[in-house]
């Protein structure tokens, strides 16, 4: 896509986040989530939004799959369980370890070329067992380290300079944000730095959802495709054992997910069928409920959701409430399911 052909950035804004979920507790509503939420339809037109769905945001790791279709398009020749750990936000499992090992192998480095910032495992109980082995911070553990592992890949590759493959003129990055700015349709507003200390682009929530439309109808054996196939196919390596997006992706046929800090998620089916999420307070028991509650609209069959329905809130230790989404993403009744 040539620049010219590119929308406008998105506004660099407050966003106007609307209510999008509720604590219930006892019938009364006890405390309220505020976010924005956009649900595309399979031609690509916005059949609900709530909130500020065009305000620039920062989708922080939701943006991993774009990130991974970019280096695809620029060589990178994974597939399977190691093109899945490089759209990764992995738990820190002997698994994820051993992957980006195997990722840093086949480029000739070793985990002394990662530059992402040291840390424990992500998920809570290989977390807890690092600590009781004495295992320090790694930057193999870190949760970006598939992704990391990759850029330097690509760059060996490419012959492009491994020491500052972070810098946002260095030509990895610049070749991410000429994909980023051509699958979304819109310049990015502004680049900061992702936790990892990758750089991280600025878009809209419409135009995170319609870039992962955009990767779930691609032509097979396109860089799109590849990437989501390995996703769907390895929904574990892309997160972990026990996490909500991937039994999110094994409980909907199809269907392609990526969470994000900050309360941030994406989700498309197949036909390109796609929501986005962000919630305001970076909450994730609200980020569960609402993602589903937007796939339902877009008329996933709700039953296929029952699972991510929400966290119950206790009372005495029984429950006596729960996080419930706002009646306006309710699914529109009559509505075609699948």
């Amino acid at each position: 896509m040539h620049s010219s052909s590119l929308a406008a950035a998105p506004l660099v804004r407050e966003p106007v986040h609307a209510p999008v979920a509720h604590l219930i507790r006892g019938g009364i509503v006890e405390g309220t989530h505020y976010g924005s939420v956009v649900v595309l339809g399979a031609d690509g037109e916005v059949q609900l939004q709530i909130g500020d769905i065009e305000a620039a945001f920062y989708p922080r790791s939701a943006i991993k799959p774009v990130q991974a279709v970019a280096m695809a398009r620029a060589g990178l020749p994974l597939h399977g369980e190691l093109l899945s750990l490089t759209a990764a936000s992995h738990s820190g499992e002997e698994r994820h370890l051993a992957g980006a090992r195997r990722i840093l192998e086949l480029a000739g480095l070793t985990e002394d070329h990662l530059r992402n910032v040291p840390d424990m495992p992500f998920d809570p109980a290989v977390r807890d067992a690092w600590v009781r082995e004495g295992r320090p911070p790694s930057r193999l553990a870190q949760n970006c380290s598939g992704k990391h592992a990759a850029m330097l890949y690509t760059c060996a590759l490419n012959g492009w300079p491994l020491e500052n493959y972070l810098d946002p003129a260095h030509p990895l990055q610049q070749a991410i944000a000429e994909i980023v700015e051509d699958l979304t349709g819109q310049r990015i507003a502004r680049v900061t730095v992702d936790g990892c200390g990758a750089p991280l682009f600025a878009l809209s929530l419409h135009g995170l959802a319609r870039v992962t439309a955009r990767i779930v109808t691609a032509a097979p054996g396109t860089p799109e495709a590849r990437v989501a196939d390995a996703m769907r196919e390895h929904a574990e390596m892309a997160s972990g054992s026990g996490r909500d997006v991937a039994a999110l992706m094994r409980a909907v046929p199809g269907l392609l997910s990526k969470d994000g800090f900050e309360g941030v998620q994406v989700a498309a089916l197949p036909d390109g069928r796609a929501v986005a999420v962000k919630i305001a307070d970076g909450a994730n028991r609200a980020r569960v409920p609402v993602t589903a509650a937007a796939l339902a609209r877009a008329g996933v069959d709700p039953e296929l959701l029952t699972a991510f329905a929400g966290e119950p809130l206790l009372g005495g230790g029984r429950e006596v409430g729960r996080v419930r989404p706002v009646r306006s993403l309710e699914p529109v009744a009559g509505a075609a399911r699948a």
